[in-house]
């Protein structure tokens, strides 16, 4: 079974803010169908926590390299 959060619930256990959430990793790290739904196809989104706990604990380095500046 699944555990389904709200943006502000996620933001508590990953201590980033909603906004951050919403505007940079929707999308871009966090994918429609892997790491959240949204419900019977309105605005509101849920996140699965367990798929988002298993990638966070994953390391890639492809994915770091993308938010590493240039020197």
């Amino acid at each position: 079974m699944s555990t389904y959060l709200s943006t502000e619930q996620l933001s508590e256990r990953i201590h980033y803010t909603p906004r951050t959430i919403r505007n940079e990793l929707l999308d871009s790290c966090l994918f429609e169908g892997r790491h959240y739904i949204r419900p019977f196809k309105r605005r509101k989104i849920l996140f699965i926590w367990e798929n988002i706990e298993a990638d966070m604990l994953t390391q890639d380095d492809s994915l770091a390299l993308a938010y590493t500046e240039e020197v």
